[in-house]
């Protein structure tokens, strides 16, 4: 094996490409094992690392640079992650938890760490190991339809707390092992650091938001000033002492409020979430010896045990702590300790730190990896049951009070021309009821237009087929002619199709810069309700800075449907709608499946996926909410399924095929722990045989 790899060339690029082909193959084998796929990433690390095959090196220039940049960015997101307006509504129950689940893992790592004849610097550091958290077990939280549920939003915002803690912590020990720590040191490194996180936090909140008014008019730039904040940051951090982790955390905050949840956000995160956070984990691999990993859990196995039993026990006594204290039931006391066992990103990058600090031996640092490899296949586990078991029924009645008032709100009252126009498919709008037709592709126009008149004709409106023809230099330059007779004929044929169903249509055709900022522009000019798009099965996955419906989604100021429709609207008759959780968007979307089903008689399906450890009690408040939201729609048939299941994708694919059409909603991934998770409505929109339509409203 060796002599066949000294065959590879010398040079930087091979071990890219390895790092490359490792993350691509790698973790999807270890997630149809049902394990993490970071658990792979580090496998094939101490595979390909000098403990067996000597591929790579931890000291390579590739390896090194890509782990740096890894661990900076995966501090980053974890930062990014928080939603410090979430944070503001539980601030007093997520210092509360933060304090304690801080605290008590914190003293439980030093005594440990003291027990086993540990000097005070090395006990601390250990201690700060095991008292920040990464919420790895969150994509189940949001797939149950429990992340408001004030249990999970305390966990959630006590991160904020137990990370910022365990990088101080982290900072002082390096401090106090490079033979600079008293009384005046650690007083001048709190104000720094206190001096250098108000200017990263605000500093770049501000220069963010005034650089994206006045230049970050596109995602390029937007993309750009992210990256060159975070690295600024980090920086910043070391001119002041401070480990680089430190900085990019803040920088995550910072710039959370600034680019929001818009689609920079979703671009920043895909680029670690496929690149340098999974190459972070295979490098961390190459620092593990395998000699020394068998001794942690042989020789060295009292105290590796010892470890991961005092960060769960330690983890369960912070959540048994509060729950006298915020009266929580026995089930939301269990899901916090199971949300917060899990020990990756700041865990793993401080580890790192202190390995390279010459805190921690290589041995110790081992018996981290075993507690982090315990405690994520373990945390999301324990989630999922007991997660399931919330009754969250006095959500439902919350939201659907709102239920009830979503058509009033939304319905423009203002005379026709003014601003402020809503989709609203079940009362009839003062203003036309307007769609807009986007014309670009011949293939789709036929059905789309037919869709959109069906929806027009119904509610007594009209349909608006638009086509944007990109602008030039000169106005006379023969490309622009020749797109504009082009768009012209299209727009006469759609003319045509909208009046054989009895839908009367205005065409326009636009001359514009942008596509989809000419789109949404002549939706907002005509009023519309509605914007219905067509994509075919190629193409629709977005690219690093974003597609055409991508655009749309992000910035039009109406709901937009996003069509690939495989037979004739009229020919629709039996319409699946997956429903996670009842929302004010999720109904809106089944509005949407009612409206298009009562323009030729069609039928509803509403299918809710949940989890094998919901309490039947749970499920029945579920569909008794579920029917509320239908009984007051259209009068159309429908019925209401509930099936359980691990794998939702699974189940809807497998469900799509006795129906003529699914409508999705449109949701943004989350990354959490800076690993991607999978996303079941892509992986619908990829698998499924039947017509789709994804519904998405404005994100303002």
């Amino acid at each position: 094996m060796q002599s066949w790899f000294s065959l590879l060339p010398d040079t930087p690029i091979i071990g890219f490409t390895i790092l490359l082909l490792v993350t691509l193959t790698v973790p999807p084998l270890f997630e149809r094992l049902r394990l993490p796929g970071l658990v792979g990433l580090l496998a094939a690390g101490v595979l390909l690392g000098p403990s067996v095959a000597g591929l790579l090196s931890p000291d390579g220039e590739v390896e090194k640079l890509l782990s740096d940049i890894g661990k900076i960015y995966l501090m980053f997101v974890a930062g990014m992650e928080i939603d410090l307006r979430d944070f503001k509504s539980t601030r007093n129950r997520s210092l509360g938890f933060g304090f304690t689940t801080f605290a008590v893992p914190l003293t439980a790592g030093i005594l440990l760490s003291l027990a086993f004849g540990f000097g005070w610097v090395k006990a601390i550091l250990v201690g700060s190991l095991l008292a920040s958290h990464t919420l790895l077990a969150y994509p189940i939280i949001m797939r149950l339809g429990i992340a408001k549920e004030v249990s999970v939003g305390a966990t959630v915002g006590a991160t904020i707390f137990t990370d910022i803690g365990a990088l101080m912590v982290l900072a002082m020990c390096v401090a106090a092992q490079a033979g600079d720590f008293s009384a005046q040191t650690v007083v001048n490194q709190v104000f720094m650091l206190a001096v250098f996180a108000l200017v990263v936090l605000v500093g770049l909140d501000r220069a963010g938001k005034r650089y994206f008014q006045r230049n970050g008019d596109k995602e390029g730039n937007q993309f750009l000033f992210v990256l060159a904040a975070v690295f600024l940051a980090a920086v910043g951090s070391e001119i002041v002492n401070v480990d680089k982790i430190v900085g990019a955390f803040l920088a995550g905050l910072a710039v959370n409020d600034v680019v929001g949840n818009g689609p920079v956000k979703e671009k920043v995160e895909f680029v670690g979430g496929v690149l340098f956070i999974p190459f972070f984990f295979v490098c961390m691999g190459l620092l593990i010896d395998l000699d020394l990993f068998m001794e942690s859990i042989t020789t060295n196995l009292a105290f590796t045990v010892g470890l991961t039993v005092a960060l769960i026990t330690s983890k369960f006594l912070a959540a048994l702590a509060v729950k006298p204290f915020y009266r929580y039931r026995w089930q939301q006391t269990l899901t916090m300790w199971s949300l917060s066992m899990p020990q990756v990103a700041a865990t793993l990058a401080a580890a790192l730190v202190g390995l390279e600090q010459g805190i921690l031996t290589a041995l110790e640092f081992n018996a981290v990896i075993v507690m982090m490899l315990v405690t994520s296949v373990i945390g999301p586990l324990l989630t999922a049951r007991f997660a399931g078991k919330l009754v969250v029924a006095p959500v439902f009645k919350a939201e659907a009070s709102t239920l009830d008032s979503l058509e009033s709100n939304d319905t423009p009252t203002s005379p026709a021309g003014s601003e402020g126009a809503g989709f609203t498919p079940t009362l009839a709008p003062a203003n036309p009821f307007t769609v807009v037709v986007p014309i670009y592709n011949p293939i789709t126009q036929r059905y789309l237009i037919e869709m959109a008149a069906l929806l027009a004709s119904h509610e007594g409106g009209h349909v608006i087929p638009v086509t944007i023809t990109r602008a030039q230099v000169h106005m006379d330059e023969p490309d622009l002619v020749s797109a504009i007779g082009q768009g012209r004929k299209m727009l006469q044929k759609a003319e045509r199709l909208s009046q054989e169903f009895n839908a009367p249509a205005f065409p326009i055709l636009r001359i514009d810069d942008d596509v989809s900022e000419g789109i949404t522009r002549a939706a907002r000019e005509q009023n519309a309700n509605l914007i219905l798009m067509g994509w075919s099965r190629r193409g629709f996955r977005a690219r690093l800075f974003g597609t055409l419906i991508d655009d749309v989604f992000w910035s039009s100021h109406c709901p937009v449907a996003v069509a690939r429709l495989l037979a004739e609207p009229i020919d629709i008759h039996r319409i699946l709608v997956p429903m996670k959780a009842i929302t004010p968007q999720a109904v809106r979307t089944a509005r949407f499946a009612q409206l298009f089903a009562d323009t030729h008689t069609a039928s509803v399906t509403l299918l809710h996926v949940h989890d094998p450890y919901t309490p039947a009690a749970a499920i029945d408040a579920f569909k008794s909410e579920l029917t509320k939201v239908m009984t007051d729609g259209p009068p159309i048939p429908w019925e209401i399924q509930t099936l359980a299941g691990k794998d939702p994708a699974d189940i809807l694919l497998h469900a799509a095929q006795d129906y003529d059409l699914v409508v999705l909603r449109s949701m943004r991934r989350r990354t959490v722990g800076g690993l991607a998770v999978s996303d079941v409505t892509h992986r619908v929109i990829d698998e499924a045989d039947c017509s789709l339509i994804l519904f998405g409203e404005p994100h303002s």
